[in-house]
């Protein structure tokens, strides 16, 4: 009995240790052979067998679908947009004039206002950047921002009773830059034109009809995704400005649509009735207060200066938003490096988890003054 139990063993190290060394099990086999011999001839313990390997069954790789687990994967959730934003087609506007193309992009992070209380909070911003930078190979510079000053403007919009400007996509607002507690400069008149839609933007004619000069802005607008990190959706944005005394002399005053009109002739679009008024959007002077924090460098000469503002109401200083942007200007896209594009494209969807505690998604500048006073207008944006 006990040779028996001390064969069996010797057996079961034998068995473990061959098939460590042998994935077919050739050789376990050839033991419980000789095991089943061994005990017909007067064993008395059961046969030992040997076990057909054990399938290893392959796991599929995880893939977060729900927001938080795309959060926490920290990964882009949208296509990238480069090299994707489509041509514009040939056109012209109602004078013979080609119509404008995009000349610059700019990438902007809507922001919770409740960190920004001083100066050098705007500059804790900077620290948030640092690590998307460095993994992406995004150059930074801080050096003498420090001792730039901040920038102060005042902001208005007037829109109709029924925020027919803002819910057919134009916006009108005007700005005055401070310096030192005192205005600075003439007022300046900024229109826009706000949309998903690229073609439809560009045929959007948008410059005035006034004597004095005036400046287009055409932007692609890059911003976080409406529901959850991780993504870029894309506006574009149609711009003129110039200065109030452009618009001439008795006519700077601006009360009623007609009068919108004569100045804007593309609002002819949204005129319901001769002389309706227009109004202050939700009856607030904003006060804008904007910081330049930085340099960002993407490669082949893509550089651009960052900043950080804060919108509050004049009087009240209610925080009302915050944003971090950056923009750079180009002549030809086609001249654009596609490279320093998606370096600029992961910076950016990477900040937005590094900048997670101050981010404000489903909102713009503009779309926070507008539902102030709890009006919510539809929009394009």
């Amino acid at each position: 009995m006990r040779s028996s139990v001390v064969q069996v063993a010797l057996d079961l190290l034998r068995l473990g240790a061959v098939m460590l060394s042998d994935p077919g099990n050739r050789a376990a086999k050839q033991i419980a052979v000789t095991n089943e011999v061994f005990y017909s001839e007067g064993g008395n313990m059961p046969t030992s067998t040997a076990y057909a390997p054990m399938k290893t069954k392959k796991r599929s790789p995880f893939v977060p679908t729900d927001a938080a687990a795309l959060n926490r994967a920290r990964q882009p959730v949208t296509e990238s947009w480069v090299g994707r934003v489509p041509q514009l087609k040939p056109g012209s506007y109602a004078d013979g004039m080609p119509i404008h193309s995009p000349e610059y992009v700019c990438c902007k992070l809507i922001l919770r206002p409740n960190k920004f209380h001083s100066r050098e909070s705007f500059f804790d911003f900077g620290k948030v950047f640092k690590a998307p930078a460095r993994q992406h190979g995004v150059k930074y510079g801080l050096a003498g921002f420090d001792s730039q000053p901040v920038k102060l403007r005042e902001v208005i919009f007037v829109d109709t009773d029924d925020f027919r400007l803002y819910n057919n996509a134009f916006i009108l607002r005007r700005r005055i830059a401070y310096k030192d507690g005192f205005p600075i400069g003439e007022p300046e008149i900024v229109f826009k034109f706000r949309h998903t839609d690229l073609q439809l933007c560009a045929e959007t004619d948008v410059r005035p009809h006034i004597l004095g000069d005036h400046r287009v802005k055409f932007k692609v607008q890059a911003m976080p995704l409406k529901e959850r990190l991780g993504g870029v959706r894309m506006l574009f944005s149609h711009n003129v400005q110039f200065v109030r005394s452009a618009i001439g002399m008795g006519k700077e005053n601006v009360e009623n649509i007609d009068q919108l009109v004569d100045l804007f002739p593309i609002l002819a679009r949204v005129r319901k009735t001769p002389g309706e008024k227009i109004h202050l959007v939700s009856n607030t002077i904003v006060e804008e207060v904007l910081q330049d924090i930085g340099v960002l460098d993407f490669g082949d000469g893509l550089t651009c200066k960052a900043n950080v503002a804060i919108w509050r109401t004049r009087g009240e200083h209610r925080p009302l938003i915050g944003e971090f942007a950056y923009q750079f200007r180009f002549q030809d896209r086609d001249k654009l490096s596609k490279d320093a594009l998606r370096r600029a494209e992961s910076f950016f969807i990477s900040l937005q988890y590094s900048a997670e505690e101050y981010i404000a998604l489903n909102c713009t500048k503009t779309a926070t003054v507008y539902r102030l006073l709890g009006n919510a207008p539809k929009s394009h944006e």
